[in-house]
């Protein structure tokens, strides 16, 4: 009974220590290096692994004819339209109906941008804009269909939900086709001054009017590989995504206005009066200085007697996304030639007297230079002509054409701020051609795309027209931003109407994480190319963030999904710090490391071959006499006897042997890999750089360490002394540690 009591203990003891031990759980892959094939569309005939369009990638194509009126009033002008769109259907697949974008509805006096979002309790609003919400005198916005017809002219059914229109044809449209619709359509345009809104009319003290209109006819919305139809509500801050197509524009408006817009005017000698006409064929040939067109004395003489009359300004476009034009009887009008390539260009400015003397001296220089810029970075700007129009508190870009906002105090003057503000805009919008003009991303999906990639060639751009002019988009930028409230924060692979900061998100994290890859990263030459391949690649056509990330990949040659993954797909940040530097001592006797090894293979310490150790003040076996050291070549007996072994008395003289040794360890606090750039300060004063690649942190992601060999005393160690890696803990970055003043000391030493 004994045995079996021992027994019975002995195999609850055995059970219970099994039931403690403690059993490991398996988990995922979770390297930050990771391959992205669970982020990533597969890719297929359409877009190809590499980032290109696929053998079998097509898009579909949108013509346009109109007749537009540009209905002049003070305050109801009216702008009237018919439309003929002739759709080609280049899908596999039979569509039986159509969407059209009708963005005017935005404004309507019930609409999906107020219905969808919440009222804060901050309210506040222009005067015009409260009267215009909430009086019996409010703004009555939005398309009026008066029909949609088809070639035949007979009725086509319609469905109108907000800012979509499905047009039911009354055949299905078989692959390879094409079908023709006609519209007719009118709308009360709106004041953009109290809206803030994309386009408008602004309403000047002297009774007259400036127009710039865009998304002012109904629009064909994408049919593609990716989404099928984009039928995204447009709520405001997600813009456009538009097809190609031919435009044939016919713009009747008061016969004294200035009217330009996106595509080749064919009437300019019958709109223009003989010596304006005279000045064009000059600004031509001109291509050192803007010519002025129309002068601002032109412009106030019909400010002070307007026309009642109308003229037809006659457009054609090819190959474009958009259309939209300005009209004023108010526009000054200059322009000048610019050469990209083999081909002249034309730089123009369309701005009215309260814009000057400001943008007559820099609006069309800024545009000439964007062209030039840009064309050298991506490709060469493809269409005849450029415009920027000044038009209030505005940025917008559309195919050739650009608002701006910048203007002088009514004295004439203006700040450097003012100045560098409009310049800025101004290379931004006209920048839009490339990016997403003419590389026609999905602006209502992926606002980085155009906006993040557009601010970082305009940030080279502003860097080329004056060296250090106040760009944004430098990682240092972002840092503030990266620090802030993360429940307030999202990746920048975001749908732009869910932004929380689109300025930051989709604009300056964007650009920074280029402006990284370029200067960190990649390099210029690997980035430049791979940049310009991928814009080579999609001109013309409809990319996706995968073609881009593929393509910037395969062009380069570096595997960045670790980059994508982290920068575009998270809100983590880069905290990289130097946790210690410690001073290394060479021995060649058996330190205890060495003694351990010979036990553990049962050798005797002196049997054990040589080895060279590298210890610390930390380490048992360091002795004072380390630090006396002068040439280790010739003072530790290992070393020596290697040396005149396998080398031979002229080759000795040549060897150089460092004298200091250091083991530095770096921590990572942020959740973002990123490059280590270190930079050395020697006790001479002279200092040297060393990036380590992002990969160092693929087996440990907290903590890595280099031994850094010199034969000069290192005096400072120091992390991103430029400040070009987004780091958001500057304090770690320095060793020995900086001792940071506090706020009062700071104020103690400035009072001194």
């Amino acid at each position: 009974m004994k045995k079996y009591w021992i027994f019975l203990f002995a195999f609850w003891f055995a059970a219970a220590g099994a039931q403690e031990k403690k059993i490991p759980q398996g988990h995922q892959n979770t390297s930050k290096f990771r391959q992205m094939y669970d982020l990533l569309p597969t890719p297929n005939r359409y877009r190809a692994a590499d980032g290109s369009p696929g053998p079998d990638y097509y898009q579909n194509k949108a013509d346009y004819v109109m007749n537009i009126q540009l209905i002049d009033d003070r305050e109801h002008p009216v702008l009237r339209g018919e439309e003929t769109i002739t759709y080609h259907n280049h899908s596999p697949n039979t569509l039986k109906y159509l969407w059209v974008q009708l963005d005017q509805n935005r404004r309507a006096p019930v609409n999906f941008t107020d219905l969808s979002k919440s009222d804060g309790d901050n309210i506040m609003m222009p005067p015009g804009r409260f009267v215009s919400k909430f009086s019996n005198k409010r703004y009555e916005g939005g398309f009026h269909i008066e029909y949609v017809r088809n070639a035949q002219g007979q009725d086509l059914p319609y469905s109108i939900l907000y800012t979509m229109m499905r047009v039911d044809l009354d055949k299905p449209l078989p692959p390879g086709q094409s079908t023709e619709i006609h519209i007719k359509w009118w709308y009360n345009i709106n004041n953009f001054k109290q809206d803030w809104a994309r386009s408008g009319f602004e309403d000047f003290p002297d009774g007259q009017n400036e127009y710039i209109i865009a998304q002012f006819y109904p629009r064909m919305a994408v049919y593609d590989d990716v989404e099928g139809w984009q039928t995204n509500q447009f709520i405001g801050t997600g813009e456009f995504a538009l097809p190609f197509g031919n435009f044939t524009v016919n713009i009747t408006a008061p016969a004294d206005f200035v009217v330009d817009g996106t595509g080749k005017l064919l009437n300019r000698a019958e709109v223009f009066t003989p010596a304006q006409y005279k000045r064009w064929l000059l600004a031509r040939r001109t291509y050192d200085k803007p010519v002025i067109i129309v002068s601002e004395a032109e412009a106030r003489k019909k400010i002070e007697h307007p026309s009642r009359k109308t003229k037809t300004w006659k457009f054609i476009a090819k190959n474009v996304r958009d259309f939209a034009f300005a009209g004023s009887r108010r526009f000054i009008y200059d322009a000048m030639a610019v050469k990209i390539g083999d081909k002249t260009k034309m730089a123009v400015s369309m701005y009215p007297p309260e814009g000057n003397p400001l943008w007559e001296e820099y609006s069309t220089r800024v545009v000439a230079h964007t062209l030039k810029s840009y064309s050298d970075i991506l490709f060469d700007y493809p269409y005849h002509k450029a415009i920027s129009v000044n038009a209030y508190r505005q940025g917008m870009e559309y195919p050739m054409i650009c608002w701006n906002f910048g203007r002088p105090k009514p004295d004439g003057s203006y700040t450097e701020r003012t100045k560098n503000g409009m310049i800025s805009v101004i290379i931004h919008e006209v920048g839009h051609n490339w990016f997403p003009m003419v590389v026609n991303s999905d602006e209502r999906q992926w606002m980085w795309m155009d906006e993040g990639l557009n601010t970082f060639v305009q940030l080279l751009t502003e860097q080329r027209w004056q060296k250090g002019f106040p760009s944004r988009g430098f990682p240092k930028d972002v840092v503030p931003f990266m620090m802030g409230d993360q429940s307030k924060m999202q990746p920048i692979m975001v749908n732009a109407d869910n932004m929380y900061n689109r300025s930051m998100t989709a604009y300056a994290k964007p650009a920074a994480g280029l402006y990284m890859l370029r200067e960190v990263i990649l390099g210029h030459k690997a980035f430049d190319y791979a940049l310009k391949t991928y814009a080579n690649r999609w001109k013309f056509k409809h990319p996706t963030p995968a073609d881009f990330f593929r393509s910037m990949e395969d062009a380069s040659g570096r595997d960045l999904d670790w980059f994508w993954r982290g920068w575009f797909y998270t809100t983590d940040v880069n905290d990289i710090g130097i946790r210690k530097v410690s001073r290394f001592y060479v021995t060649d006797k058996p330190t205890q490391r060495i003694r351990n090894m010979a036990k553990r293979y049962g050798m005797k310490v002196e049997d054990f071959p040589p080895y060279i150790s590298l210890i610390s003040k930390d380490s048992p076996d360091y002795t004072p006499e380390l630090e006396k050291q002068q040439d280790i070549l010739t003072e530790l007996h290992a070393l020596k006897m290697y040396v005149q072994t396998h080398f031979d008395p002229e080759e000795i003289k040549d060897i150089k042997t460092p004298k200091y040794f250091y083991q530095v360890v770096f921590e990572k606090n942020g959740g973002l890999v990123m490059p280590v750039i270190l930079r050395l300060t020697y006790e001479d004063g002279t200092t040297k750089t060393i990036k380590y690649p992002a990969e160092i942190w693929r087996f440990n992601d907290k903590e890595v360490k280099k031994l850094i060999v010199s034969d000069k005393k290192i005096v400072r160690f120091e992390i991103d002394p430029d400040n070009i890696t987004a780091d958001v803990n500057p304090d770690n970055n320095v060793w020995p540690r900086v001792k940071k003043l506090s706020k009062f000391s700071k104020l103690k030493k400035q009072l001194k």
